[in-house]
C-alpha cells in the first residue's frame, strides 16, 4: 500500500482498509509539522483519503526549558569580538533537519550556505563594508526565528579584525580545500 509507505515515518498501522497514527508535541509520536509534511507527500502522490481525528487527549505537561534565543546569543558574541572586527564566518546549527526550509528562507539575507551532512547554515558577516551581510540584519534574520520558535547553536567559527579591502569585496577564508 502506498499510502503506508508514504506514512512510513509516522509509523501508521493497518486496520482493514484505514492507517492509523499518533501524534503528539511532547515526542512520544509523530510531531505535528511532520505529519504535515507526510500528509502533504499523500496529495503531492495524487491519493486520495480522509483523515479523520480518532481521540484527543489533553495532558498537563511540565513548561519546555527555556531555550537561548538566537538574537541573544548574536549579541553575547558580538560583546566577545574586538572593538575593530571586520568580517566573520558564522555558523548556525539546528537541532533538526524540520527546520531547514523555513529557517533558510529566514536567514535569506544573510545568504546561508548549506553545510553538507549537517543541519547547519554558514554565513559571512562584514561590519562595515565588503562581502557579507551587516551585523544589524543578521539580529533580524534572528529575531525572526526566534519569533517562529526556530532555535539552534550559533557559532562564530572565524573572525578579522582591521581588515583594509582593496579592489577586492573582501577576505577570502578557505575551508576544506574551497573558498568561501
Amino acid at each position: 500500500m502506498r499510502a503506508a509507505a508514504l506514512l512510513g515515518p509516522a509509523n501508521p498501522g493497518l486496520a482493514g482498509a484505514e492507517l492509523r497514527f499518533s501524534v503528539d508535541r511532547g515526542g512520544a509520536g509523530a510531531s505535528p509539522e511532520a505529519v504535515r509534511r507526510l500528509l502533504r507527500r499523500l496529495d503531492a502522490g495524487g491519493i486520495g483519503a480522509s483523515l479523520r481525528l480518532v481521540s484527543a487527549t489533553k495532558t498537563e505537561s511540565a513548561p519546555e526549558p527555556e531555550r537561548p534565543r538566537l538574537a541573544a546569543a548574536w549579541q553575547t558574541a558580538r560583546a566577545t569580538l574586538p572593538p575593530d572586527w571586520s568580517d566573520l564566518y558564522c555558523e548556525l546549527e539546528l537541532p533538526s533537519s524540520d527546520y531547514l526550509q523555513r529557517a533558510a528562507l529566514l536567514l535569506a539575507p544573510a545568504n546561508p550556505g548549506k553545510t553538507p551532512n549537517r543541519s547547519a547554515f554558514r554565513f559571512r558577516v562584514a561590519r562595515r563594508f565588503g562581502y557579507g551581510v551587516s551585523p544589524e540584519m543578521v539580529r533580524r534574520c534572528f529575531e525572526r526565528l526566534d519569533a517562529e520558535g526556530i532555535h539552534g547553536r550559533f557559532t562564530i567559527l572565524r573572525a578579522l579584525a582591521d581588515t583594509h579591502n582593496v579592489a577586492t569585496q573582501g577576505p577570502v577564508w578557505y575551508v576544506g580545500g574551497k573558498a568561501v
